[in-house]
């Protein structure tokens, strides 16, 4: 199983939610085949994958919202139950609001089905509709809202119990800038407060500044595990040139021990074999134009998924 740690008094904070050897299939279709890894408290992970990875199947597994061939979930040791899920707060990717009640009425409800008292519900909703930017809308029907605010409104009743254990399923999907900012910092919040928090995303340049680590799975496996810090300082060396005037990296054609890994925007980002002297590249490059941008930089989690997915 691979563990995943975060710093902590002793040296390192025990593993708390384990994802152990699950299998699930649906038909002939494979969905979790023998996943594991562990998430640790205090931190933010992101759950990566391709689409029909098995990333939303993991999650409602955790929720017993789908039923398992085998393998166990545990928290803090103990087999996932209800007693836990209760301690648990869930936003899922697909709207799990009633689109005709009002925002305050429908987050006390959802609070108060958590264990909460009507005055504890009360209170929880006006913090967290403060802290999201949704003060004003109280008494608004959630069908009323832009897309981006009933994603607001949906973190919002995930975490109005407190939860423990915060798991998001495309949390920032519909949001503008300022909006994922403000999720960003909730979750850091969160973590920082002691929640483990699991969020799935397709925006992996959110993901990389958000999260301390990811869980990268493919075809329901687990494909790679970690800090982000150490996976994007593993590896060859990352070698971004610009040119002026090339809108391709067609100067490299030929040249041995020297992967194109993206152009964009006049960067070319290359990977060079141990054996390729920098210096070569450099005065090949100078030959062709003049050189704006030569810099060596860190393993981007977008290529580090593209590998781990191919």
């Amino acid at each position: 199983m691979t563990g995943i740690r975060s710093p902590g008094i002793l040296g390192f904070v025990a593993p708390v939610l384990q994802i152990d050897d699950l299998c699930r299939r649906f038909g002939e279709r494979i969905a979790l085949d023998h996943l594991s890894f562990e998430v640790s408290a205090g931190q933010v992970v992101g759950f990566l994958g391709p689409n029909g990875a098995g990333k939303t199947t993991t999650m409602r597994a955790i929720f017993d919202l789908t039923d398992l061939d085998s393998g166990t979930i545990t928290w803090s040791g103990t087999a996932v139950g209800q007693a836990q899920r209760r301690r648990f707060g869930y936003m899922p990717e697909e709207r799990g609001l009633y689109p005709s009640m009002l925002v305050g009425e429908q987050l006390q409800y959802l609070g108060k089905l958590h264990g909460l008292s009507a005055r504890d519900a009360s209170n929880a909703m006006n913090t967290w509709l403060e802290r999201l930017g949704l003060a004003d809308r109280v008494n608004s029907k959630v069908e009323s809202l832009s897309h981006g605010n009933q994603q607001r409104v949906q973190l919002a009743a995930a975490l109005l119990h407190g939860p423990e254990l915060l798991i998001l399923d495309e949390p920032l999907a519909g949001l503008d800038p300022a909006g994922i900012d403000v999720i960003g910092e909730v979750l850091a919040e969160q973590a920082r407060a002691g929640c483990c928090v699991l969020f799935s995303s397709h925006q992996l340049d959110q993901v990389e500044d958000l999260c301390e680590s990811v869980v990268i799975i493919d075809h329901g496996h687990l494909v790679v595990a970690g800090k982000v810090d150490d996976l994007a300082t593993s590896g060859p060396r990352r070698l971004v040139v610009r040119i002026e005037g090339q809108r391709s990296a067609s100067w490299l054609d030929g040249v041995a021990g020297v992967e194109i890994s993206e152009v964009r925007g006049g960067d070319a980002r290359l990977v060079l074999d141990p054996t390729v002297d920098s210096n070569a590249i450099l005065e090949l490059a100078r030959s062709t134009g003049r050189v704006t941008k030569f810099v060596f930089e860190r393993r981007r989690l977008s290529e580090l998924f593209r590998e781990a997915v191919a």
